[in-house]
Formats: C-alpha cells, sequence, structure tokens
C-alpha cells in the first residue's frame, strides 16, 4: 500500500517554482517511518484517502482510469478538483494524505531553506517509547 500512497502524496504536491515537490522530500524513507509510528486509524485513514484519490478520476475528469494511470495534465486537474470536492468524506479522506505529506514536504530542510525558515532540529526518538 505504500506505492499507494506515495502516488497519491506525489500528485498532489508537485514541484512547482522553486519550490521541491513530495517526492523530493525524502518521502519514501517518512513514510516508513510514518506507517510505523503512526496510529492504526490514522494510517488507515491515509490509506482509505489515497485509495479515494486514485479511484475517484472518473468522478472528477471523467476518464475511468486510477489516477497513477493518467497523464500529468490530467492527474494534476484531478488532485486539484478531488481537494476542493463538495463531497465531505472524499475530501477529508484528501485531507489526511495531504496531512501526512504535509509533514514530510514541511519538514524537509530544502524547503525550510527556500522558505527562509530555519531547519528543524534533529528528531529526539522520544514520541513513542517502549
Amino acid at each position: 500500500m505504500l506505492w499507494l500512497v506515495r502516488s497519491a502524496i506525489v500528485a498532489l504536491y508537485p514541484s512547482g517554482g522553486a519550490l521541491p515537490g513530495a517526492a523530493d522530500c525524502g518521502l519514501d524513507g517518512f513514510l516508513r517511518r510514518f506507517r510505523r509510528e503512526a496510529p492504526a486509524l490514522v494510517w488507515l485513514g491515509v490509506v482509505l484517502g489515497a485509495l479515494v484519490f486514485h479511484f475517484s478520476a472518473f468522478f472528477t475528469v471523467f476518464v475511468p482510469l486510477p489516477a497513477f494511470l493518467l497523464p500529468a495534465g490530467l492527474r494534476d486537474r484531478h488532485a486539484s478538483r478531488i481537494a476542493s470536492t463538495n463531497v465531505y468524506l472524499a475530501r477529508q479522506g484528501i485531507f489526511l494524505v495531504k496531512l501526512a505529506a504535509g509533514l514530510c514536504w514541511g519538514a524537509d530542510a530544502e524547503v525550510r531553506r527556500r522558505l527562509a525558515l530555519p531547519p528543524l532540529p534533529a528528531d529526539p526518538g522520544t514520541w513513542r517509547t517502549s
């Protein structure tokens, strides 16, 4: 399921202008760690949000393909439309995917540098204790 979540995140956080996209921010390592550390219900919500993202393209761009098979332009249009849909449950599922993506993207040193923000300190690893 990681590839499905990763694909949705990359489509929702593309690189643009001077800012890198989520794919440029150590996304694979972040997702493995997020999967390991997040509560099961949060991870389930992110996976369900990714499923909604990929399998709702017919309703947004009227093409009967999953989003990961769409050409880049249609995938971008789908991402924009599904993230702002009036269907509350779909929008909330996409929000969970974007929340996880934002945690990775916003903590990236290069993104923070380009936004004139100081780098975050190293993670002390104390959030989850045995």
